[in-house]
């Protein structure tokens, strides 16, 4: 989970409780990045590192300024201003980061939004680390197979955040996720690892048996006492009533999913495809937003599972999820 709640400290309690965390390379520099991957290499535990691939999504300039001012009035609530916001492509520090693994390798890689080259995955591999690629659509677990990594993560559109759709100029097909990881079985022989609005200990033998051999869970983690999520995060989902979520590119311009509010209602209609480039725009309002206690304007990334979020360590969390396995 990028953008503060997957801290070092979560990463660690879910080691500690006998599964693996996977720390968030994205939005942070590789020297950021390279600062906690200290703190987790300094207890011991297994863990991984998930990247944000290249996969842009450009966005036209007229429907850029478009949106610019239609967003201000926003912004002019929390006394942000937009109007200097060029419009920014970056790739996250990609080559950057993946230096860094290769200069210091983890257990684990995973990649989200688009699929490596092939030779960034057999250098990784050379190096000693397991590589796994986020995949939405049994075509995409094709190409991530041919492309040559050791494990799929199999995403369905339950899961909150961003989308790991390899076409993010679409919205992903809501299915359940039992169903997703039997179609991908039926097409690669690689281990899947099951993600998407796992919150009861129930879902987690459903994906299991249709033939995941793990999975992966990050809402039902936002309330917990190692989560980075803001205050403002976590007390809208203390408040949010049942089937609130909805997949919106309104706050970052590629679809994710997100608790409904007065942002996502005004804007998800007419927000225009376009990734990094809104993520830029909107960061500055977000930010602002969280630090002033209004939940109307900020992303509130939560799946379909998140009343069962609860307050408590990590630990309570994942061995009730696996109780009944």
């Amino acid at each position: 989970m990028a953008g503060g709640p997957t801290t070092p400290r979560l990463v660690i309690a879910a080691a500690e409780a006998g599964g693996a965390g996977v720390l968030a390379g994205g939005y942070k520099s590789a020297e950021a990045l390279a600062a906690q991957l200290g703190e987790v290499r300094a207890a011991g535990v297994p863990f991984g590192v998930n990247l944000f691939a290249p996969n842009p999504v450009p966005v036209d300039p007229g429907e850029y300024d478009r949106y610019r001012n239609a967003l201000q009035p926003e912004a002019d609530r929390l006394g942000v201003d937009l109007t200097g916001i060029p419009v920014t492509e970056d790739d996250d520090a990609w080559r950057d980061k993946v230096d860094l693994l290769l200069a210091d390798p983890v257990p684990l890689a995973t990649f989200t939004f688009g699929l490596p080259d092939r030779a960034v995955i057999r250098a990784l591999r050379a190096a000693g680390t397991v590589t796994g690629q986020t995949v939405t659509t049994a075509a995409e677990a094709e190409q991530a197979t041919a492309a040559g990594v050791d494990l799929l993560v199999v995403q369905g559109a339950a899961a909150g955040g961003h989308s790991g759709t390899l076409s993010p100029d679409r919205l992903p097909v809501e299915k359940p996720l039992a169903d997703l990881v039997r179609e991908v079985a039926g097409v690669t022989r690689l281990p899947i690892v099951a993600a998407g609005g796992l919150t009861r200990g129930g879902d987690v033998a459903d994906v299991l048996h249709a033939g995941a051999v793990a999975v992966m869970v990050g809402t039902v983690l936002l309330l917990a006492g190692e989560s980075g999520a803001s205050a403002t995060h976590r007390a809208a989902l203390g408040q949010a009533g049942p089937g609130q979520t909805v997949l919106t590119r309104a706050f970052t311009g590629r679809p994710a999913r997100a608790l409904r509010n007065a942002f996502t209602d005004r804007f998800t209609a007419t927000a225009p495809a376009g990734y990094p480039a809104l993520h830029h725009l909107t960061s500055p309002l977000r930010k602002a937003a969280a630090a002033a206690g209004d939940a109307d304007r900020l992303h509130l990334w939560a799946g379909t599972g998140y009343p069962d979020a609860t307050a408590e360590p990590a630990a309570d969390i994942l061995r009730r999820l696996s109780a009944r396995l």
